[in-house]
């Protein structure tokens, strides 16, 4: 399939990475995946047992955009491309995933503090039945981070909504060193590896 216009779907809530879209000039609609009766729940995001970060994060980024492509069919939707991503934080092999409160957000910045950790985002993109799909890592260096800092922020609303507590372009900034890979992948979507995949697509970009 070719879509007959250069918009796209884009299956996913986060307000970071709408944001990185317009940045760049990709047009493209919302679609809202709780909206539908019949299909009533979101996908699951719970860790399988033994699911390494990268096969957890490339696996729901893909069942997302799968979901909402048959979301289109459902409701008759005319057929453009759906982008959805997924991202994830890791550390000694274990997933950091979104803090459930202020003890969970405090105890994984104390885990990070002074240390470096990877940050995951996979990025799937479904015109056709079968997605094109890629996964950007990066490494985040971590200052050491005191206990009031580490209150301060968790006193704010920016840890509750992101994987590992923490987002980059909001007040964590003041917390990294050095990071090496894609500052837009670990906003939540890798802006170079995105548009290489809605090329493939033939979605303009530039």
């Amino acid at each position: 399939m070719k879509p007959n216009d250069n918009r796209i779907y884009l299956a996913s809530k986060s307000p970071r990475r709408r944001e990185l879209l317009r940045q760049v000039g990709i047009e493209f609609d919302l679609l809202s995946l709780r909206a539908d009766p019949r299909r009533g729940v979101d996908v699951g995001e719970e860790v399988h047992v033994g699911e390494a970060a990268a096969d957890y994060v490339a696996r729901v980024a893909r069942e997302k955009g799968a979901f909402a492509w048959n979301v289109l069919h459902l409701r008759r939707m005319p057929l453009r491309p759906v982008l959805s991503a997924d991202t994830t934080v890791t550390i000694d092999g274990q997933i950091l995933g979104k803090p459930a409160g202020r003890d969970e957000a405090m105890a994984m910045l104390e885990r990070l503090s002074g240390r470096t950790h990877q940050v995951l985002t996979s990025v799937a993109l479904h015109y056709t039945d079968v997605a094109e799909q890629v996964t950007q890592v990066s490494d985040v260096r971590f200052a050491r981070l005191d206990g009031d800092a580490m209150r301060a922020y968790c006193a704010t609303a920016e840890p509750y909504d992101k994987a590992g507590g923490y987002g980059i372009q909001g007040l964590a900034a003041l917390f990294i060193e050095h990071i090496e890979g894609s500052h837009s992948g670990i906003m939540g979507l890798p802006v170079f590896e995105t548009a290489h995949l809605l090329k493939k697509a033939g979605i303009t970009v530039l």
